[in-house]
């Protein structure tokens, strides 16, 4: 942060990466509400957040049980401008998932399916989990992808 704030003393520019990293330190020590500040301040910067951007600050959330509100950033990224991705998708489900948002996640896994995405092992490993122990619907399984 120190060094972040010297490039800022000394009118240095910053771009999106560098907020990404400094977003990210923030989120992975469990400060989100610093994250938060510096992510919603990047407009003022002229900077807009990019796919990475949320995705970082949707992990964040996440990773502390802050699903709603990584729901509600996932929903207000489109109207942003910026499109969510398969990175996107699984990080939100997963989340879900460890929050027994079931319903919410089996939403979010047809939407991603929808736009062509596909799940990765840690997010089919989940529902194959809940499929087994019946928590899910059975028509789950023609929604993740098939291994031979």
């Amino acid at each position: 942060m120190a060094f972040f704030l010297e490039m800022e003393d000394k009118r240095l520019d910053c771009d999106i990466v560098i907020y990404n990293i400094l977003i990210d330190g923030f989120c992975n020590i469990g400060e989100l509400t610093t994250a938060r500040e510096i992510f919603s301040g990047l407009p003022t910067k002229r900077l807009q957040p990019n796919v990475q951007t949320y995705n970082i600050m949707i992990e964040g959330f996440c990773k502390n049980g802050l699903v709603d509100e990584a729901s509600e950033l996932l929903e207000k990224m489109d109207s942003n401008g910026c499109s969510p991705n398969e990175r996107t998708y699984n990080t939100i489900i997963q989340g879900l998932l460890q929050h027994s948002e079931t319903s919410k996640a089996t939403k979010y896994l047809k939407i991603m399916v929808d736009k062509g995405f596909s799940t990765n092992a840690t997010t089919t490993t989940m529902f194959i989990d809940l499929l087994l122990s019946n928590q899910v619907d059975e028509n789950i399984r023609e929604l993740l992808p098939k291994f031979g």
